[in-house]
């Protein structure tokens, strides 16, 4: 399964490695010993928080102020695709921003020309000419896959590439991965919670434990043999995750509703939109780049319509002041770090510190500077912020991102309290399992209209 065409895989050597973030009292990776073969394909796995993402930064050379302890050597060029996949678009055209990258390695121009487009396709975006800054969360994470595959590193690395991604795109993406490791021989690390994806692809599996060390590492279908993997948080495939049952609302009218909507920036993305989202969980889900981020800021107020209403008992969302908009509607952004203004972890939650920090698993976080946290636990905080000052409607998007088996039934438990007390919970989700578990209505976007 390993191997390729060319040869150009890197062989990666971790001695004891070790990672201290600047401000934080305790390391998120501890006595790291690992050896990755040139070619090697490699799932890496754990609990939220483990250091996943800082090992993968560390093998990029990406890694921000700290301690290191320890010796790594990766001889060739490694390729990261981040978790955030706004800090990664660079240019104004989707085509330029994949040239990026080669041009940057002195790529020959007509050998550009002839990589860009393969790329755009192999993740299923449009043409050179397209704009960047129409796209949405999950087409601007293909596209910064698609830099990194137009380079041909010997070391591929992927921060959770799926996270934001439709399942559709989800099969090509991974398809178009396989492409170039065949075509490259290139080394391979990815870390994802979604198992299942990758396993096929991957030969060998290594799973960090919660305090940052190796607790397991073995050909990948060994590995995931171990069902009490599950107790570390690890999304075993087969092993189903007990979740409490929807909880049934009170029944009230809708909080928020759309009355013949019209949403986007600078153009329409959804038209004659007609929408009640009553008290309970509603799921709005569809492909990448519908729009649908777009009408949850819109319902949220964050965005002013195109043309049509928003409804609530509190008048027009856009119109609210900002201190009287928080109190009725909680928002969670696609990226967590928006939403991220005080020193600590304790200080962005105030007085429902005691109570949101143990509900999501991040009481021993309080002291920590939220923008050093995993981007799993990013999500989970963004979510305690929205809820701060107890809204009457909450609208998430992408909530279940990052989370491990054990955090992700934090979430939805959270979740259905908020529900049984009366609050409108609406969800962009990708996830068809986070769906399942909330219950309620299921809301798709899709070709420029709404269905419900």
């Amino acid at each position: 399964m390993t191997g390729g065409t060319t040869g150009g895989g890197a062989a990666v050597t971790l001695r004891d490695v070790g990672w201290r973030p600047a401000g934080r009292q305790e390391p998120t990776l501890r006595g790291v010993d690992l050896t990755v073969a040139p070619g090697e394909r490699i799932l890496l796995l754990g609990p939220s928080g483990a250091g996943k993402s800082t090992l993968l930064a560390a093998l990029a050379g990406v890694l921000g102020d700290g301690e290191a302890t320890g010796e790594l050597d990766v001889p060739a060029r490694a390729g990261l695709v981040l978790q955030d996949p706004d800090s990664q678009v660079l240019a104004a055209r989707v085509g330029d921003d994949v040239a990026f990258g080669c041009e940057n390695l002195r790529v020959p121009r007509d050998e550009i020309h002839r990589r860009v487009p393969e790329a755009l396709r192999a993740v299923g975006l449009g043409a050179w000419d397209d704009p960047t800054d129409t796209l949405s969360g999950g087409q601007k994470q293909r596209l910064a896959l698609a830099g990194v595959l137009a380079m041909r590193p010997g070391l591929l690395l992927l921060d959770e590439p799926t996270a934001n991604i439709d399942p559709a795109g989800v099969r090509d993406l991974r398809d178009a991965v396989a492409r170039v490791l065949d075509m490259t021989g290139a080394t391979f690390i990815v870390v994802e919670h979604r198992v299942e994806v990758w396993q096929g692809l991957v030969d060998r599996a290594v799973v960090l434990g919660a305090d940052g060390r190796v607790v397991a590492d073995g050909p990948v279908d060994d590995v995931l043999a171990d069902h009490s993997l599950t107790d570390l948080g690890v999304w075993v495939p087969g092993v189903p995750l007990d979740l409490p049952a929807p909880p049934d609302p009170p029944t009230r009218g809708p909080v928020v509703s759309a009355r013949d909507l019209t949403v986007g920036w600078d153009r329409p993305v959804l038209g004659h939109v007609d929408l009640d989202v009553p008290v309970g969980a509603t799921s709005l889900v569809g492909p990448n780049g519908q729009g649908k981020s777009t009408l949850a800021l819109t319902l949220a107020g964050l965005l002013r319509p195109l043309e049509g209403d928003v409804v609530t008992p509190w008048g027009p969302p856009h119109r609210l002041r900002s201190r009287e908009l928080v109190r009725h509607i909680g928002y969670v952004f696609q990226d967590p770090e928006h939403q991220f203004i005080a020193r600590t972890v304790r200080d962005e939650l105030g007085d429902r510190a005691d109570d949101l920090l143990p509900a999501l698993g991040l009481e021993h976080l309080a002291a920590a500077n939220p923008f050093t946290l995993s981007g799993g636990e990013k999500r989970r905080l963004s979510v305690a912020t929205a809820l701060v000052g107890d809204p009457q409607l909450v609208i998430l998007d992408e909530p279940t991102f990052g989370q491990d088996r054990t955090t992700f039934r934090a979430l939805v438990t959270l979740l259905h309290d908020l529900v049984r007390r009366g609050t409108a919970v609406l969800s962009v989700t990708h996830d068809a399992d986070f769906a399942a578990a909330m219950g309620g209505r299921t809301v798709e976007a899709r070709e420029g209209v709404v269905r419900c």
